[in-house]
This record gives structure tokens, sequence and C-alpha cells, in this order.
């Protein structure tokens, strides 16, 4: 520990890395922004991404706040099943394989995963789709936002709001330049990052506290962590099953993936990608168990897993850690800015303001949402409103929602449009219902369920079948 300020890290170094990482970043942005020539480009890097950068930008934007500074604090507060339980989120990257291959099979000329609900479904569960789309997005891009100024401040105790504009106005900066071209070829580097140092992190900890003395403790002072029938924790490893699901399935940053991976590439791309991030949260989360033992008791509980990591490995512990968690913020926050842009462009501007617009026009109106979004991200992460935990999991009522009508969407002609639209409404209603009466652990898996219900209703009531060819069609008159 800095024993001055009391953090692993001066601010000045705290500060310095930030300034280093960003003009790198920005830098590397442009550089790679120069082959943007369309908005197809900018928007899906050309169609054209290779298998190892696919399944580097798949692991490493999934690795996110989530998986750095939530992972622990679930653990720190659940016990085991927290750590357990965040790394069934893989489950959303493997299952989505077959999808992506779908995907690519039923729309090759499509942009957005908006396309496909207006195209299969209609209007109206095409509005509730955007709906649930919007609040998803601000609510993942405000808990990156935040993530950067916790990471900062729990290092080396520089303001909040200092770290969170940082970590947005690089990403804003390089995404501006570069598009998903710089997005994909950024996460490939920061994959790398993350592995090496979460493998160094975890070596380093068991080897200077140990698990004998880690479990010795816990089990003396907090068994409930231990337990394997703890209720809310096993309530939240099935809630976060299909909140990963639900995050994955709906979402425009996997479908633009999905779109731009050239061939047939997606689905080993996807399977790699998921099972590369499985060990991650289990590692990460493994580190707040530490916590009590070295009598760290940290003010907010999203900031146990850096504390602790700083705390056994000292300064340069401490800028390794700070290097992993800004990696994996900075590779999901800029495909988030990207992708929400992507859809604000696609389905909202060309196809409802301006069907007329060229494509340099929405080559530059895309920059000009990304710019927006950061602006808005910036101005929501002012307050610094709640957890990342639960922040992130009052998304869960929306997302879960959406899984089986994209599911039975993709693989199904008989469920209509009336039917999905109400699955993810009367869903995302009754997941927020057990969300704010019983809890944050139960908020995806009643959405499901209701979805769920709805979708089979419809498959029993509706003998009408859609023809795929109209998604095609549809696509070859747009572009």
């Amino acid at each position: 520990m800095n024993e001055a300020s009391g953090f692993a890290l001066s601010s000045s170094l705290g500060l310095t890395l930030v300034v280093l990482f960003g003009v790198v970043w920005i830098l590397f942005g442009w550089y790679l922004g120069r082959a943007n020539k369309t908005h197809e480009d900018f928007a899906l890097a050309g169609r054209n991404v290779g298998f190892a950068l696919a399944a580097a930008t798949a692991m490493a934007t999934w690795v996110t706040s989530n998986t750095t500074l939530v992972a622990p604090q679930l653990t720190y507060q659940l016990g085991v099943w927290g750590m357990v339980g965040y790394s069934f989120a893989a489950l959303g990257l493997i299952l989505f394989a077959p999808l992506a291959a779908r995907i690519k099979q039923l729309m090759p000329h499509g942009y957005t995963s908006g396309d496909f609900i207006r195209l299969r479904y209609g209007r109206l569960a095409w509005y509730v789709f955007i709906a649930i789309s919007v609040v998803y997005a601000f609510g993942w891009l405000v808990s990156l936002g935040m993530a950067g100024g916790i990471l900062l401040e729990a290092l080396s105790g520089l303001d909040y709001h200092i770290g969170m504009t940082a970590i947005l106005i690089i990403c804003v900066g390089y995404t501006l330049f570069g598009g998903l071209r710089a997005v994909i070829a950024t996460d490939f580097i920061q994959a790398l990052i993350i592995i090496i140092g979460v493998v160094l992190i975890a070596w380093f900890l068991i080897d200077t506290v140990s698990l004998e003395s880690i479990h010795s403790e816990v089990q003396s002072n907090h068994p409930q962590l231990l337990d394997v029938l703890f209720p809310a924790a096993m309530m939240f490893l099935f809630n976060n099953i299909f909140f990963g699901l639900g995050e994955i399935f709906h979402s425009n940053v996997w479908w633009s993936r999905a779109l731009a991976f050239k061939g047939k590439v997606a689905f080993k791309a996807f399977l790699l990608g998921g099972l590369l991030w499985l060990p991650i949260p289990i590692v990460t989360g493994f580190i707040a168990l530490a916590a009590p033992q070295l009598g760290i008791f940290p003010p907010s509980a999203d900031m146990v897993g850096p504390m602790v990591a700083a705390e056994v490995l000292g300064k340069v512990g401490a800028v390794v850690v700070f290097i992993v968690v800004f990696s994996a913020l900075a590779s999901s926050l800029d495909s988030l800015l990207a992708a929400t842009a992507d859809l604000v462009t696609r389905d909202i501007y060309h196809k409802k303001l301006r069907p007329e617009a060229s494509d340099a026009h929405l080559l530059r109106f895309n920059r000009y949402s990304i710019l927006g979004l950061g602006i808005l991200t910036w101005l929501l992460c002012l307050p610094q409103i709640a957890t990342l935990g639960a922040l992130l999991n009052f998304a869960g009522a929306f997302v879960a929602s959406t899984i089986f009508p994209i599911v039975l969407g993709l693989y199904t002609r008989r469920l209509p449009g009336r039917w999905a639209a109400a699955a993810m409404f009367f869903g995302t209603v009754l997941g927020l219902t057990g969300y704010f009466v019983i809890g944050f652990y139960v908020a995806a898996l009643v959405s499901c369920i209701v979805s769920a219900t709805i979708c089979g209703l419809g498959l029993s009531f509706s003998r009408r079948e859609f023809n795929w060819d109209d998604l095609n069609e549809a696509e070859e008159q747009q572009s």
C-alpha cells in the first residue's frame, strides 16, 4: 500500500496510467479507422472478420464490469454460488453460437437485431423490443462508466468522477474514429491482457495467502458464504443463467458481430469465446473470499475485488489489476457504444426519419450517435445511483423476456407478432414486479417464465406460418 495515501497507487500514477491508455487506444482507433470507406465498413467491419479476431472479441466483450467487479461483489455477498453463478453466464455465448449461424443464414444482409424483430414480427413487437434494448443499453453503459470511476477510486483514491469521465472519453474517442473495426482489433489485444492478467492475479493471491487459510477463515467466521444451500444464492444462480441468455440473445452487440463475421466463423467463434470466458468469473470472484482474512471491509461491495488484489500484490499488483479491469471495461464499453449507435442510426433514424439518407450521411450520423451516447452516459453516471450489481440485475427483467421470442422467431414459422410483443411486454412488467417485491435475484427468472408461457400460448393458437424469404427479400430491397 502507498503509506502516504492509504491506496495501492498514488493519484498521480493512476492518472498517468489512464492518460497513457487513452492516447494509445485513440491513436490506434484513428489508424484502423482509415480503412472505413462506407457505413457498412464502419458498422460491420466490412462483414469480413476472421476466426481469431472473432473469438477474441466475443470473449473480451463479455468480460465486463460484471466479471471483474460484480463477480467479486456477489461472491462477497452470496458466497461460492456468487462466483459459480456468474460463470454460468458463459452459457449465453455458448448457446448463441448456433443462433449466430442461423442469423447469418437467414439475414446475410442484415444490420441489427431490430431489423430481425421488425421484419419477423412487425411494428408493435419492434416498438417493445426497441424500448427494452434502449433500457438495457443505458443500464449497461452506465454500469461500465461507473465501474471506471470505482476502479480508480478503489486503487488510487482518485475521485470517482475523474475515472468515470476518463474511460468514457477514451472509449468514445477510438470508437468514433475506428467503428467496429477498431472495437474488434482492440478487443483482441484486451482479451490477451485479460487472460494473462487474471491468471497472474490468482497465482499470486494463492501463493501469498493460500487456499487453506482462506477456507479456514471463511468457514469459521462467515460459514454461510460456503453454504451450497444458501437460498438467495441458489435463486441468483438460476436467475443469472436466464439474465445472461437474455443479455446476449437480444443485444445488437452480439447480432452485429454475428453479421460482421465472415462465412461460417460465427458458430466456432462464439463457442470458443464462451469456453474461454467460463473460468474468469470464478477466478475474479474467488479473490473476494480473501477479504475477511485480510481485514478488508470495502465502503461499497463492488470495490472488494480490486482492493483485495491491491492489498496482496502491492503497487505492481495494483498496476496489473488496473490494466486488466480497465481492458475489460473498455472491451465492453466500446462494443456497446458502437452497437447501440448502429441501432439508433439504422432502426430509428434511417428507417423512421430519413429513409432517403445517403451512405455518407448515415456514416456521419452514426458517429454523431456515438458521441451523443457518450455524453448522455456521462450525465447518467454523475450521481452514482446504485451499486453495479443492483443496476445490472434491474435490466434482467427486461432482457430475459426476449429469449423465447428471439429463439422461436429464428427457428419456428408460427409465432405471431402480437404474441411476441405480449411476451416481451408482460415478461418485463412481471419481472420488474419480482425485482421490487422479492429481490433482484428473481427478476430475470420471473420475466423468462412469463414470456415463455405467453409464447407457448401463441404457438398453440396460431396456424399462420411466416415465410423466411421475406427476411431476405426485405433486406435486398433495403440494401
